[in-house]
């Protein structure tokens, strides 16, 4: 997905503020959950299941400054039954060397009760079928 830097995103210095990549993460991620045919509003009202961030881990590395247009993408490392880890990366639109680096734990939990569930059947097969990769085990063999 590519994202353009506006004054609202930068801080004093003219640089990205630290938490506004995380709100373009957060973007990206929901729109490539779209793509595997995931609505997150349908989803929750449909299913009382919702998908939520456990941990994350993010690497600053180097900055963006105003006007400059990133390309930021999402893709799955590893999907057991109630969780998954992602990776994403945030680069110039232009090309060149990685600005962001993040790799966070997504859980499917049930809404009301806050409790971890499954994430919806066959969904991981689909992302990790993008990615050329293998499901894990778990999944595969359906067991958490």
């Amino acid at each position: 997905m590519r994202v353009r830097v506006y004054y609202e995103d930068t801080d004093a210095g003219g640089i990205v503020y630290h938490a506004n990549w995380l709100r373009w993460f957060e973007r990206v991620r929901t729109d490539w959950m779209r793509t595997l045919g995931v609505e997150h509003a349908r989803w929750l009202a449909e299913t009382g299941t919702g998908f939520v961030v456990r941990d994350l881990k993010i690497d600053y590395l180097r900055p963006a400054r105003l006007d400059d247009e990133l390309l930021v993408d999402v893709r799955l490392l590893e999907a057991r039954r109630a969780t998954w880890i992602l990776e994403q990366q945030a680069r110039p639109a232009q090309g060149g060397e990685l600005l962001v680096g993040a790799r966070l734990r997504i859980a499917a939990v049930h809404h009301a009760s806050g409790r971890p569930t499954a994430f919806p059947k066959g969904l991981a097969e689909r992302a990790l079928a993008r990615e050329g990769a293998a499901p894990a085990p778990d999944i595969a063999s359906g067991r958490l």
